[in-house]
């Protein structure tokens, strides 16, 4: 069994608690406009190009067959489009401009890194993190990855938008100790314009993790004209006090990262503003005004 992985992350601080082993998995069915890590959209590999380490030695457009590389005048052009993904440019490129995105792993082989810092996770509280693209849309490698944890009782995550199945949710349910989930948007409408995929399901997989009494920390994502107002802030003030066992809520605000992504394979993600300081007070006075004391921003 194998599947995609972008990165295995060692020392991790941000994917939940304590020091963490964070496994990012390529592939996830939503398409969001603003996404941080437009590189985990596809389910395929995919050619990276940064083009700051490119010396325009012309060694890629010699190898490539499928004539995705043009060199002219000192400026290398890319054609993603003819790319088949054999990596023979990047084992050419001696300047590391181009990579392939996506190793094909086993849980095994996954697992094999994460025990190595068991001393860590041991002495801060960490673990395992499984993280996307869309952990769900992998159910059957994060499930084996999950299982392999357990036994050495390694604590472990999962981030998720929820975008999956029930059936996918039960199969690694008694595997997870702490969901960290994804809650972009609150309205069938803005869910099929910005994120490409539905609410609805979304909010039953939501449902079904609480009424299991799994742990979860709320992650909502502030993009800056998309969900930055008052009705988005009082659906994530309605879930807090509907589901008042919620470990947190942590509020992220938006940032342009996945911008030079993107565009290093080929993609084009949409820009918007940065959130300024007295913004970010703003929101977090929503809550607190409302009594909402679990709300933070990260």
């Amino acid at each position: 069994m194998k599947t995609y992985v972008i990165d295995v992350q060692r020392c991790s601080i941000h994917d939940g608690p304590g020091i963490r082993t964070t496994v990012f998995l390529k592939g996830c069915p939503l398409s969001c406009k603003w996404c941080h890590n437009p590189e985990s959209q596809s389910f395929q590999k995919e050619l990276s190009f940064q083009e700051a380490l490119c010396v325009n030695c012309g060694l890629c457009e010699k190898v490539c067959l499928s004539k995705v590389h043009s060199i002219t005048e000192n400026k290398h052009t890319l054609d993603y489009r003819k790319c088949i993904q054999c990596g023979e440019c990047e084992k050419a490129c001696n300047s590391k401009a181009l990579t392939m995105i996506g190793r094909d792993l086993t849980p095994q082989e996954v697992f094999e890194v994460v025990r190595k810092d068991m001393v860590f996770y041991d002495q801060s509280g960490g673990g395992l993190t499984i993280s996307g693209g869309e952990a769900l849309s992998h159910v059957n490698f994060s499930l084996q990855l999950l299982k392999l944890c357990k036994e050495q009782d390694i604590p472990t995550c999962m981030e998720t938008s929820g975008y999956g199945s029930i059936t996918a949710v039960d199969k690694i349910l008694p595997y997870v100790d702490l969901f960290l989930f994804d809650y972009k948007v609150s309205s069938e409408e803005d869910a099929k314009e910005y994120i490409g995929g539905s609410l609805e399901c979304i909010l039953d997989s939501f449902n079904y993790i609480y009424e299991q009494g799994k742990n979860i920390i709320l992650r909502c994502p502030i993009i800056p004209f998309v969900n930055d107002n008052k009705r988005h802030f009082e659906a994530i003030a309605e879930l807090a006090i509907t589901y008042p066992n919620i470990l947190s809520i942590e509020l992220l605000p938006y940032h342009n990262f996945g911008i030079s992504k993107g565009r290093n394979i080929g993609k084009d993600i949409e820009c918007y503003a940065i959130p300024k300081d007295e913004d970010k007070l703003e929101w977090l006075s929503f809550f607190y005004t409302r009594g909402i004391n679990k709300v933070h921003l990260t």
